[in-house]
């Protein structure tokens, strides 16, 4: 599942990284958006994901990825929990220009007790730190954070990585506790 905030790239990186072509709800942007979306730190973005994208990516012979790219806006929301069903993990996508963004797609991933990472997204030069970003989102040192670009292929994949490799890591310390 990759989460995070209007815009800040989460269409993009299923594109990016899916081995197939993504099944996309990317609309255009119409007036009824007007007041409701908050475009002004997206100048440009013309279109949205209504519902959500979908893509798939083969890690090795038996490990496969389903990415499911949940919409943005607050009002589409309601759609995240039925996303959440039988997922293991998730990837918050996060724009340093808009970190307020964010706090939705990690209260709920906190909320359903579900494992993620958050990925810097640079689009533009970073505004914050990592340890900036770790600060302001009150993240523990045990909530992996890295840079991606969510435009290039192999960033994208070192983020899906990044979560299978913190996954199995999760599933191992529980193994031994067990």
């Amino acid at each position: 599942m990759i989460v995070g905030g209007f815009g800040v790239g989460k269409t993009t990186m299923v594109r990016s990284v899916s081995e197939i072509r993504p099944l996309s709800t990317e609309e255009t942007m119409t007036q009824a958006g007007a007041g409701i979306d908050d475009v002004g730190a997206v100048r440009g973005k013309t279109s949205t994901t209504v519902a959500f994208d979908f893509g798939r990516i083969s890690l090795n012979d038996q490990l496969v990825l389903y990415l499911f790219g949940a919409p943005g806006q607050a009002r589409f929301w309601f759609l995240w929990d039925g996303l959440f069903a039988g997922t293991l993990g998730a990837v918050v996508l996060v724009d340093t220009r808009r970190l307020d963004d964010s706090w939705y797609a990690i209260d709920r991933l906190e909320h359903h007790g579900m494992p993620f990472i958050v990925a810097r997204n640079n689009f533009e030069p970073p505004v914050h730190s990592l340890e900036q970003v770790r600060d302001a989102l009150s993240l523990s040192d045990e909530v992996p954070l890295i840079d991606c670009d969510a435009r290039r292929r192999d960033s994208s994949k070192s983020v899906l990585i990044a979560l299978v490799n913190h996954l199995y890591a999760l599933s191992a310390a529980q193994e031994t506790t067990s």
